[in-house]
């Protein structure tokens, strides 16, 4: 019994310690792929990148990027090679990468009119900056690798559009007419011509492990990304330079580079590299050189313009220039002057239709002394006597319109004289603007207020007048109170919107 009981508690001793173990065992594992999958420490090196939307200077350069062949830098995009048939360009940075582990984000867009296009986009990190050659756009047996994105089927194996990751030590040829496939370490199919959006690229080095993921374009999302290659234990040169390069052949394509970002990746747990503390002597001293030059440039074209305009020489520079105060003075200056024009038309205009009032006033008055003698024309008559008397009423309303702007000009002219002696616009230049608004305002009502009453003629007798043997014998009292009806509401039309327009100016100053 005693011997039992003790196999007993040894099965369990051993079987408690197989279990620690196994725990400990998995504890390990968890782990450790906990730390495999920690992410690198990412740093954007902008002396690597570029992106709009000020890519390009005023020179046309590219900052810490040099470019070549037929591309075209903008202020939002470079244009690797536009849709032309034999074009190559490309753009190479102009520092050396010294990172070993770096990630890029290339965002482009390829378009063209066909179904097909050709040739393509190429990538690359190579140890020189590529020439133009044949590959893309670039030379020929590069020593690193290069991301290419060919858009023409040479082969005629239908596989084109695709994305070919190639690495060459500086000995190989590229396989036109396999289009790379026999050289290629990876590849993957991918649609980036003509797409809704940009076509971005995510290219990883780290860890000697190649990566290369595709955005393809039919959605805004920037992180809606696709795996697409992946190279295991590739080694690359530890340094090198960053390029971008392009072709059209038979067929041709827009190649458009947005934006080209590049990071320094840092292993987890290694202390990060300080960041460049100072430029390098040779940019600094090219930079100061530059400086120098721009400097005597500007002091040769002082002293030549000091001897072209010797009466200014050596008066301040600020007398030159016009100050604020005087700025805003000849403003408000300019402002009236448009007014006293304005109401000056108006005034004519008022001339104009007063001397045709009058006119018809003769005329019908005229016709009244012919037809006082015939018995016939009494009711006529009485008619012509209130259509004259409402005539006269109208010429009186008219005159005293007239005398109205006379007076607006007068106090036009009295508040420009105020600003010339005092200089800035002030408070009685305002009230003198107010005045003149609200004189306007009183004219407008006189003009209502007549029109409300001559609207409604009289209908107590409706008597025909007799016909005019050569010419109308007498005027329609509902023909001319129509045209004089239209004519004031012109007129009101018009002082309204000079009124608003002068409220703007005055809100504006």
């Amino acid at each position: 019994m005693a011997v039992s009981i003790d196999r007993r508690l040894a099965v369990d001793t051993c079987l408690l310690i197989l279990t620690l173990i196994f725990h400990h065992s998995n504890a390990s594992n968890i782990a450790g792929g906990a730390s495999t999958d920690e992410r690198p420490h990412r740093r954007f090196e902008y002396k690597y990148s570029f992106k709009g939307p000020h890519l390009s200077q005023a020179d046309g350069s590219i900052p810490f990027w040099v470019h070549s062949g037929n591309a075209i830098p903008s202020a939002d995009q470079v244009r690797i090679t536009p849709s032309l048939r034999s074009q190559k360009g490309s753009v190479w940075s102009k520092n050396t990468v010294n990172f070993d582990n770096w990630e890029v984000e290339v965002t482009f867009r390829v378009s063209g009119r066909g179904r097909m296009g050709a040739d393509g986009l190429a990538i690359w990190f190579t140890t020189a900056q590529g020439t133009d050659g044949p590959v893309y756009g670039a030379a020929d047996r590069w020593n690193g690798i290069g991301i290419f994105f060919d858009s023409f089927d040479n082969d005629g194996k239908k596989n084109n559009p695709a994305v070919l990751v190639v690495g060459n030590n500086g000995n190989l040829v590229y396989d036109h007419p396999n289009d790379g496939s026999t050289q290629a370490l990876g590849t993957c199919l991918r649609d980036f011509r003509n797409k809704p959006y940009p076509v971005k690229a995510k290219i990883t080095y780290y860890m000697k492990t190649l990566t290369v993921l595709i955005n393809n374009g039919f959605t805004p999302d920037r992180e809606d990304y696709e795996f697409c290659i992946k190279v295991d234990n590739m080694v690359i040169p530890k340094a090198g330079y960053f390029g971008i390069s392009a072709a059209t052949g038979g067929l041709a394509d827009d190649h458009d580079v947005l934006s080209f970002l590049a990071f320094r990746l840092t292993e987890p747990g290694k202390e990060l590299p300080p960041p460049d503390a100072e430029m390098p002597k040779e940019e600094k001293d090219k930079y100061q050189e530059e400086f120098q030059n721009f400097q005597q440039e500007l002091d040769k074209k002082k002293e030549d313009y000091q001897k072209e305009h010797p009466d200014i020489q050596g008066e301040p520079m600020d007398d030159m220039y016009e100050s604020v105060n005087d700025r805003e003075i000849r403003q408000v200056f300019e402002g009236q002057n448009r007014i006293h024009l304005e109401i000056k038309q108006l005034h004519r205009q008022l001339a104009m239709i007063l001397d045709e009032q009058r006119r018809y006033v003769s005329v019908v008055t005229d016709e009244i002394s012919k037809r006082q003698g015939e018995s016939k024309g009494q009711a006529c008559t009485q008619d012509m006597g209130t259509l004259v008397a409402t005539q006269q009423e109208m010429l009186r309303n008219l005159d005293e319109l007239r005398n109205s702007f006379h007076d607006s000009l007068k106090q036009i002219g009295a508040t420009q004289h105020l600003d010339n002696t005092v200089g800035m616009g002030t408070y009685e230049t305002v009230e003198h603007f107010n005045d003149i608004k609200e004189h306007l305002h009183v004219v407008k009502r006189n003009i209502e207020h007549l029109i409300t009453r001559n609207g409604n003629p009289s209908e107590k007798q409706v008597v025909k007048c007799p016909d005019p043997p050569l010419m109308p014998s007498c005027l329609g009292a509902t023909h001319f109170l129509v045209f004089v009806v239209i004519q004031s509401l012109l007129f009101i039309s018009y002082i309204m919107y000079k009124s608003q327009q002068e409220a703007a100016a005055k809100k504006f100053f």
